[in-house]
């Protein structure tokens, strides 16, 4: 263990934070912003970080930070489509138990419009916002994930 007065208030990278940025490498590598050369080389920077400020430079010239690359992969898909899938089955089940009390308590529909209304149009205003700059701020730093894309 090291006791010089650097390694302080450092924290150690991951297995799994060298993983995504060496993910968000080769996607720049694939769509052709790093050569192979260059790629090779923040790779190998990569693997061999031991603190997270350490592999922030390696994708600070990339778009976005190269981030957008690991919401691009197979497996971030099928996650936002199962997230959506449980979103959808919750607004669907919400909305027939209101339904089905405004039924046995003889009311009107009319009050079922306000919390329907939440429920319906709740998700578009996420999906709006994370469209129109909604994402660029806020959240954690240290990794690609911490910026808050799941707001």
């Amino acid at each position: 263990m090291s006791t010089d007065a650097s390694g302080r208030g450092r924290v150690r990278a991951s297995d799994a934070e060298r993983e995504q940025y060496a993910t968000i490498l080769r996607a720049a590598m694939t769509e052709g912003r790093l050569n192979l050369e260059e790629g090779e080389e923040r790779l190998a920077k990569a693997y061999a970080a031991t603190y997270r400020d350490e592999l922030d430079p390696l994708t600070a010239d990339l778009p976005d930070g190269g981030r957008r690359a690991l919401f691009d992969t197979p497996e971030m898909r099928a996650a936002f489509r199962r997230g959506a899938r449980n979103r959808a089955l919750l607004i669907a089940s919400v909305a027939a138990l209101l339904i089905g009390l405004s039924i046995l308590t003889g009311g009107h529909f009319v009050w079922l419009l306000i919390p329907l209304a939440f429920l319906v149009f709740g998700p578009w205003r996420r999906r709006w916002y994370g469209w129109h700059g909604g994402w660029q701020g806020g959240g954690q730093r240290g990794g690609p994930c911490g910026r808050g894309y799941w707001r």
